[in-house]
């Protein structure tokens, strides 16, 4: 059974940090595009960043360049989502997401396998 499970969401001020993170099935880690979607009350999911978990270049959505990171520890089939100085906007639920085979775009219709997302909200 596929699986993604999200963690580390939670209620910050304005300009604090929070880490996400995402445990992903071996079976679709090894050989995917995985990232980070998030969908605030009304809108749209966007995409915030993504990568390939065989290696190579982070992709980020340009508002979250220089503030979010990225990255992965592949012993643990295991994503993670940095996020430094955050805004109320960044308020949403973030979802992690997997693409087998796929490529490591921003469209939430490239992803296969998704998590059931975690809360971050960011307080003024």
């Amino acid at each position: 059974q596929v699986q993604l499970v999200e963690s580390g969401g939670g209620s910050v001020q304005a300009g604090g940090s929070l880490t996400l993170s995402c445990v992903v099935s071996r079976y679709i880690y090894e050989r995917s595009c995985v990232g980070w979607f998030r969908r605030a009350p009304g809108k749209e999911h966007e995409g915030v960043a993504s990568v390939y978990t065989a290696g190579g270049s982070a992709y980020y959505a340009d508002s979250m360049k220089g503030r979010f990171t990225i990255s992965q520890d592949n012993a643990k089939n295991t994503l993670y989502l940095q996020m430094n100085s955050l805004k109320p906007e960044d308020t949403a639920m973030y979802y992690c997401a997997a693409a087998p085979g796929g490529s490591c775009s921003m469209n939430r219709y490239n992803y296969d396998y998704w998590g059931q997302g975690t809360q971050v909200t960011v307080s003024s």
